[in-house]
């Protein structure tokens, strides 16, 4: 069966599509800058890339991709039929979904209620969703959730200490986020340690532009770093990470903005952005760092330092773990980064092989621990887009089954 996998944003839309016969991805791009100057769509196959004119809204987005799909001359397929379900990630599914569902208008009604929790995301996804009804309405279509994977944390885990009515009245607390590359690399990590997954203990980090550490208790999340919102946890690309709540306070008064304005420069202005006065890109940051910018290098500092308080809270909270794992663009790539987070971790039974962590082969599964590590360190490429596909074609098949 091929399976269609959305990622849709307020202006953006990613797609893959997928062979499940073999999980084999056959295309993928990018419908960017969508209703506004200049849209445009990416679509790579077979090895080449093409950029087509982009589109007004999103329903205009998905008849777009699909026409490009099943081009004559372009397309990898001959129909729409030859689409067996729709895949949908979606940011946030709150307190109401710990699972990836069938989409039905009851559930595009709640990931619309949920806006609020992740006003960024949600309402482009429902956008996306009801775009592609609308295109597609024969199709199955599924609902993923980034948050779905965190619903196993314990009450002492997600909860704020806040007043226990205000808690229950508005659904304030620890969410996380990152559920579904946490979860595919979980069950990767698994197969390496030829385990099942309900006797995995592992620490699962991954980062990039947005970062969030994951502690896995016999394959369930127990805790993670990212919070009501992804705002929380460790220093990422625009984002401040972990501060004192009364900072908001201070720059609304001093900066004379309003709570909305600073939420804005915390999630957008911060970061590696704010620290190192260059860019948010860590790849860039880097080498500025290694020209000598200092204030580069310190943005850099921070970003590691912050991953490793997490890794040593998770530490003992699981007390030891199977494996550290280290995932997303800057967790794939970045051995300055690996190697900063886990150094001087020796008495905790965390060692690296500086030259493995150095040398490994991008792209594939690799132990870039020394053999005298009690915690063993992997590097795990993460495919969230597979995970995805994964999810639906087993609720699709359920489906049909049922029937």
């Amino acid at each position: 069966m091929n399976i269609l996998i959305i990622n849709a944003g307020s202006s953006s839309l990613k797609y893959q599509l997928l062979d499940m016969s073999n999980e084999k991805l056959i295309a993928k791009g990018n419908c960017e800058k969508i209703g506004l100057n200049e849209p445009f769509i990416s679509y790579k196959h077979d090895g080449k890339e093409e950029i087509f004119e982009g589109a007004k809204n999103h329903e205009e987005a998905i008849k777009k991709v699909l026409n490009i799909l099943v081009d004559k001359e372009i397309g990898v397929i001959k129909s729409f039929d030859e689409i067996g379900a729709v895949g949908h990630r979606v940011v946030m599914g709150g307190w109401l979904f710990n699972e990836s569902v069938l989409i039905t208008e009851d559930v595009t009604k709640k990931v619309e209620a949920l806006s609020d929790l992740a006003p960024l995301h949600n309402p482009a996804n429902a956008m996306g969703i009801r775009a592609c009804e609308k295109v597609m309405p024969n199709t199955p279509q599924v609902v993923i959730f980034d948050t779905a994977f965190h619903t196993t944390m314990p009450e002492k885990a997600f909860m704020y200490a806040i007043k226990l009515e205000d808690y229950e009245k508005y659904h304030i607390r620890k969410y996380g986020a990152h559920g579904t590359s946490h979860r595919f690399v979980t069950q990767e990590l698994a197969k390496v340690l030829g385990k099942n997954i309900d006797e995995v203990k592992a620490i699962t980090c991954h980062l990039g532009n947005g970062s969030s550490i994951t502690a896995i208790e016999n394959g369930k999340s127990v805790d993670t770093s990212m919070g009501l919102t992804p705002l929380q946890g460790l220093v990422m690309g625009t984002r401040s990470g972990d501060l004192d709540p009364t900072v908001v306070q201070f720059l609304c008064s001093h900066k004379k903005q309003s709570v909305d304005e600073v939420l804005n420069y915390l999630n957008k202005e911060c970061g590696l952005l704010g620290v190192s006065g260059v860019t948010s890109d860590h790849r860039e940051v880097t080498k500025e760092a290694e020209n000598g910018n200092k204030r580069c290098q310190l943005a850099l500092d921070l970003l590691a330092y912050s991953a490793k308080k997490y890794v040593g809270i998770y530490l003992a909270i699981l007390n030891g773990a199977d494996a550290i794992v280290f995932t997303g663009g800057i967790g794939e790539n970045s051995a300055e980064t690996r190697e900063q987070i886990v150094e001087n971790m020796e008495n905790l039974g965390v060692v690296l092989d500086k030259e493995k962590n150095k040398n490994f082969k991008r792209g594939q599964v690799e132990l870039i621990s020394a053999p005298s590590s009690k915690v063993k360190i992997y590097v795990i490429p993460t495919n969230e887009e597979l995970m995805m596909a994964r999810d639906t074609l087993n609720i699709v098949k359920n489906l049909k089954k049922s029937k």
